[in-house]
């Protein structure tokens, strides 16, 4: 059964710490469609050591990561994209926990999952093959469409303090600019940076998609804007990530679009704007999806997490790369095979998802 509890996030010692954003930078990664996966192209923020990062982050639509039991699956669709045996089900959890398990990221934020259960199996198949421990956290979502949800894979030595839910109040749908999030999850998270815990705030979401979807996007991201007003009131770094369905180029991004919206945090104060770390690429071109160019999934960021505060020892950025090779198997997926034939190629030859893991490590200065 999907299931998640929200906590209330209330200490008052953390009100006192301070944070800053700053202004955008985007990017992007070129990738072939054709033959062979392509190498992930990094771009190390600063010279580092081969030390494993104080703090990552990965984000990874999966698409349909929906096991084999149809139980808990009430809308046609749902049951139409679950696996459609047991063995399926069974490559797909251990592939995906594979790719994971070989960059052993602090915190997985997914997207496009059956729900909490289904998340659990892939913590106990990283626990079982790969000797990793993480926690899983979601809490069910509103999509009764799609049935999809977002969850959060989490290990030591991060912790989560809690999580929390927007709602769209009655005072926010009687201005008609605010659109329903119904699929999102907040977490206030602990990170030890020495003999201090740093909290960073990271917002996972997944947005309507499609040209089609621009106009709720635009709400969604309204919504997304006044909740972030009352969530960041604690954490000392903001981390907003996931599958937007943005159609903006990374580098290019038109003002009054929804990304802008995003990152803008919706005032004219430049100073408080997320980062956009597709931005720290050093490719010319990159993209996030199967579709050619196309660049869905972000990591934004507070300034925060970017630039070193030399008063202090804290979180900095170290590399961020778009992880093509993690999803991609024997070469690059044709579209049609791909939707319309995926279980009936070779188990060899099936691309894990759609979508492209982004990942970002942070080392501590």
């Amino acid at each position: 059964m999907r299931s998640g509890r929200q906590l209330i996030p209330i200490d008052g010692i953390f009100m006192r710490r301070l944070f800053c954003y700053a202004f955008i930078l985007p990017c992007v990664i070129a990738m072939s469609t054709v033959a062979r996966a392509v190498e992930p192209v990094v771009r190390t923020a600063a010279a580092s050591g081969a030390s494993e990062p104080a703090f990552s982050v990965m984000t990874w639509n999966l698409e349909w990561f929906y096991d084999d039991s149809k139980r808990d699956n009430y809308s046609k669709l749902a049951i139409e994209k679950s696996s459609p045996t047991r063995g399926h089900w069974n490559w797909r959890r251990d592939a995906v926990a594979k790719s994971i398990a070989s960059v052993k990221p602090s915190v997985v934020a997914l997207q496009e999952v059956e729900g909490q259960r289904v998340l659990w199996y892939l913590s106990r198949a990283l626990q079982r093959e790969h000797a990793l421990q993480y926690a899983e956290y979601a809490i069910e979502g509103n999509d009764r469409y799609t049935e999809q949800d977002v969850g959060l894979l989490v290990t030591k030595p991060v912790d989560v303090l809690t999580m929390m839910r927007g709602n769209v109040t009655a005072q926010m749908r009687s201005e008609e600019t605010y659109g329903s999030v119904t699929k999102h999850l907040a977490a206030i998270l602990e990170v030890p940076v020495g003999d201090e815990l740093e909290t960073v705030l990271i917002v996972n979401v997944h947005l309507r998609s499609g040209e089609q979807g621009a106009e709720l996007r635009q709400k969604q991201v309204a919504s997304l804007v006044r909740w972030l007003q009352v969530w960041e009131k604690t954490p000392v770094h903001i981390v907003v990530l996931g599958d937007f369905n943005t159609e903006e180029v990374a580098g290019k991004v038109r003002p009054g679009s929804e990304l802008s919206m995003l990152m803008s945090r919706g005032t004219r104060d430049r100073s408080d704007d997320l980062v956009d770390l597709l931005v720290m690429s050093d490719a010319p071109r990159q993209q996030t999806h199967l579709l050619n160019g196309k660049q869905f999934d972000r990591i934004l960021v507070s300034r925060s997490l970017v630039d070193d505060d030399p008063k202090r020892r804290d979180l900095c950025l170290r590399s961020v790369a778009v992880r093509n090779d993690l999803a991609i198997r024997a070469g690059v997926d044709h579209k049609e095979d791909h939707w319309e034939r995926y279980w009936e190629m070779d188990a060899s030859d099936r691309d894990l998802s759609d979508h492209y893991p982004i990942i970002a490590e942070f080392e501590v200065r």
